[in-house]
Order: structure tokens, then sequence, then C-alpha cells
């Protein structure tokens, strides 16, 4: 749990690097999100792990108010700025299971790539506890299509010389399968009385330089010894130099779960 808590406070170190280049998420999730939600017109609604606000300002600049929640100071004062215009927007810095419930009173609970830092027997039924009744809870997430293809099976030579103890990527479980398992604890939890999960294919294409400060947001990149981390970021970029003329094309697959909450 220790370790799990430092890895999830140490985006913080990378706030200007992860507001920069993080890659965010299709416009069509937000409108699903709304669509499919029936948030009211400026409806109320809960963000947690809030970071510098990616995942924000889509439902800030459709008029909803929002209280944003993140443990990570450097990260919200960057939300904070960026969300400045809107003044229905609000920051606390605080952890999700810290925070002091507000029973029943919001349309929207969501987390964009932070709901997994929370343990599955706090985050779930607290999640419910705030959801005024109808009300949903949105989780979504970007993750690699796989199998996987090209330069990400290219890229593990490199991992597996340079950094052998981090987990091969290859051997994770299909995309069908995680969204199955996850989708299947949630409808298990007997807190929702529906679970729909919406999926996007896309892409995006990184320099060198930006795919490098990629890597340098990502929470097991970032603990790396500085000698370790500048030979494996050296080796990849002789990769993407020499194979792929200095551009390298990073496939997402975003994964939207919608848990509903009974109405009565």
């Amino acid at each position: 749990m220790a370790d799990d808590e430092h890895l999830r406070a140490i985006f913080n170190q990378a706030a200007s690097d992860y507001d920069a280049i993080r890659p965010g998420y299709p416009e069509q999730l937000f409108v699903d999100v709304i669509a499919l939600s029936e948030i009211p017109q400026g409806g109320q609604a809960l963000e947690i792990g809030c970071g510098t606000g990616q995942a924000t300002l889509p439902f800030a600049q459709r008029g909803y108010h929002i209280l944003c929640l993140d443990i990570g100071p450097d990260l919200l004062a960057i939300a904070v700025e960026n969300l400045r215009a809107f003044p229905n927007v609000h920051f606390e810095n605080i952890a999700f299971e810290k925070w002091p419930v507000r029973a029943g009173e919001y349309d929207l609970v969501y987390a964009a790539t932070s709901f997994h830092w929370i343990p599955r027997e706090i985050g779930y039924p607290k999640a419910a506890l705030a959801l005024k009744p109808g009300g949903t809870l949105t989780v979504f997430s970007n993750a690699p299509p796989r199998p996987y293809t090209g330069f990400s099976v290219e890229v593990q030579s490199i991992y597996r010389q340079y950094l052998p103890e981090l987990p091969d990527i290859r051997e994770r479980p299909t995309n069908e399968a995680e969204i199955a398992a996850q989708a299947g604890y949630m409808r298990d939890t007997g807190l929702f009385s529906s679970v729909e999960v919406r999926t996007y294919p896309w892409a995006k294409t990184y320099t060198t330089a930006e795919y490098l400060r990629l890597l340098n947001t990502y929470s097991d990149h970032l603990p790396i010894e500085e000698k370790r981390r500048r030979r494996l970021y050296g080796a990849i970029a002789d990769l993407i130099e020499d194979r792929y003329a200095g551009k390298v094309e990073r496939p997402y697959l975003t994964i939207l779960y919608l848990a509903k909450k009974a109405s009565t």
C-alpha cells in the first residue's frame, strides 16, 4: 500500500509535462457521457483525481458545477489556472478516500485515468454514496490496443535490456478480458442498476522528444534512477530516429464505463 501511495503521488513531480503531453480523450466520449448519464443542464459533478484538468475542461465548457479532487498540489495549481475562466469549478487538495463525502449530492461522479489507484472496496461504495438516485459513475482511461504491433513490440527489446524488472506489457491480458473483468466487478458490487461500456480507438503521433516527455509522466518511469533513465531514453530515441524517421504513432483505446445508480 505504501508503494502504491508513493506511485500515486509521483505524478505531482511531473505536473508541467503531464499537462503538456498527456494525450487527453476523444471528444465523442464526453458527448456520450453527457447523453448516457442524463446529467441535467447545470448539474453537479464530482471529479476524482483531476490532475491538471484535461478531463475537467470539456464538462466545464458545458456549464456544469464541478468539484475536483486531487492529491497533487502542483497538478492542482495548473488545473486552477487552466480552469480560471469557469467559476463553477472548484478544487480540493485531498484524496477521494479522505474526502468527507457529500451523500446524494452529485448527478455525475467521474474519474479519468485515476480510479484504479483507489481500493475497490472504498472507491465504488463511496462514489455510489455521493451520487443522487439515478446518478452515474463514469470511469474512463486510455489503454494500448492489444495485441501489440509495430513500435510497441519493437521497443520491448530495449526495456528487456535496460529495465528487465519492468513487467513485459506483451504478457498483459487482452483488452476484451480486462473490460469483461472490470464491468463484471462493477455489476457484482450490487451498487448500480446498470453498467455500460463504450470504447474509442484512436491514435496520436509523437516526435522523439514528445514521446520521451510522455514517458516521463508514467508512474513506472518516473522512479527510475537518473543514469538508467538516460540510457533507456537514449536507446528509445535512437529507435524512433533510426526506424521511424523521428516520429512514432501511438495507438490508443479509450475505455469508458458508465454505472447507473438506481433511481430509488
